[in-house]
């Protein structure tokens, strides 16, 4: 029901994205009714489908940032610390902040200084993005994804939006336990979400989910 899903405003779009039982959870929806999509995709910005904003990299489909949030939610509480890897335009880091608020913080890590400063920008056109990333709610740091950002770990939540070559134990070890992680791993040229879950014992889960096709989570290009 993605395709359906499109919408001509904001607020059309997350209740098609509703109605069509892709964001379940009323909380998820109103962080995404909260967050202007026009501010973080370049064009057509209240259509269900990936979108390209330079440097390689590209804007999820709505529908996919609202499957990470529904997974990720038993962790978002007010008050948690969350990752997001591969923070792209900034759209994710945002809704994932007004899920933590108040006194929550989400780090966006980007591995290139332009998707850095696309980030910041884009939350900075809205007051509550500027109202969070001047209170510490969000923040954007350059550094190579798969070896998460240990200066603010423990994370309650951890979220990758690029596909990764395997599971990179920087991430898993940078989890609080209990704790989730929700990425996109390449296996046999394949790509599939696994939510990884570490338990309060520090035991470790993996569960596959569904097949999904994203950019490759790399480190900063040579070229």
């Amino acid at each position: 029901m993605a395709w359906r899903s499109s919408g001509a405003t904001n607020e059309a779009l997350i209740e098609n994205l509703a109605r069509n039982g892709l964001i379940k959870q009323e909380r998820v929806k109103k962080a995404m009714l909260g967050v202007d999509r026009a501010h973080y995709a370049p064009y057509a910005p209240y259509e269900d489908s990936p979108q390209t904003i330079g440097h390689r990299a590209t804007i999820s489909a709505p529908h996919m940032h609202a499957a990470a949030c529904e997974s990720l939610l038993p962790y978002l509480r007010p008050g948690a610390h969350v990752l997001d890897i591969g923070s792209g335009s900034g759209y994710l880091t945002h809704v994932l902040a007004e899920l933590v608020k108040p006194g929550g913080k989400v780090v966006g890590v980007e591995h290139i200084q332009p998707l850095v400063e696309m980030g910041t920008g884009n939350t900075r056109k809205s007051a509550e993005g500027r109202d969070l990333m001047d209170n510490g709610g969000i923040r954007y740091v350059k550094a190579d994804g798969r070896l998460g950002w240990p200066q603010d770990a423990p994370y309650d939540a951890i979220h990758v939006g690029a596909a990764a070559a395997g599971f990179h134990q920087a991430l898993i070890d940078q989890l609080k336990a209990p704790g989730r992680l929700f990425m996109p791993v390449e296996e046999d040229h394949m790509q599939h979400i696994y939510v990884i879950d570490k338990k309060e014992d520090g035991t470790v889960t993996k569960t596959k989910d569904m097949g999904v096709r994203y950019v490759p989570l790399t480190d900063a290009p040579t070229d």
